[in-house]
């Protein structure tokens, strides 16, 4: 929740005004409870989704990192609240498992994926097939840097803001 990617993303999103939450899942930080390997973790993001529905009562746009961008993307999907996706960092291969994430195949959202040329989650090929297979609108940036964009933070966030301004315009606004 506190690191240099969320935290950029974070003030990406902030700065069209929308509503933040930042949490931790289940076990992370001063969370309560344990890592569930996601299965838990969907509900998670569930629950933000309805708090964020319950305080605000407008469309949704997802950010998530890394094991967020991954859960946040399955649990984001089927919900008619969230209007746009973005996952950075998404990771594509760990501890000799390749992630397919067939379930984007039927995601009509808007989704942009931001992953670093040398993300070691996020191999060239991989993750390109991944979004390959994603149904449309989607979009692929890569740029510099490891899976934490380590010295290219502010690429990261330059990437966010032309593709959620476009998102609001072409969308016909969220």
């Amino acid at each position: 929740m506190h690191n240099k990617v969320v935290f950029h993303a974070m003030k990406a999103l902030r700065g069209f005004g929308f509503p933040l939450l930042r949490f931790n899942f289940r076990g992370a930080g001063r969370s309560q409870g344990a890592h569930d390997g996601g299965r838990g973790e969907m509900d998670d993001v569930r629950s933000a989704l309805d708090w964020l529905d319950r305080e605000f009562r407008l469309p949704i746009v997802f950010a998530g990192f890394s094991f967020g961008a991954s859960v946040g993307l399955r649990a984001c999907c089927p919900d008619a609240r969230v209007v746009a996706l973005i996952a950075l960092g998404t990771p594509a291969v760990d501890q000799g498992r390749t992630f397919r994430y067939r379930f984007l195949e039927s995601c009509a959202k808007p989704k942009l994926f931001i992953s670093g040329r040398a993300d070691e989650f996020g191999p060239p090929g991989v993750l390109e097939e991944i979004v390959e297979r994603a149904a449309k609108p989607k979009a692929l940036v890569r740029i510099e840097g490891n899976h934490y964009f380590a010295g290219h933070i502010d690429e990261m966030r330059q990437a966010i803001e032309p593709w959620i301004r476009k998102t609001l315009t072409v969308g016909g606004g969220l």
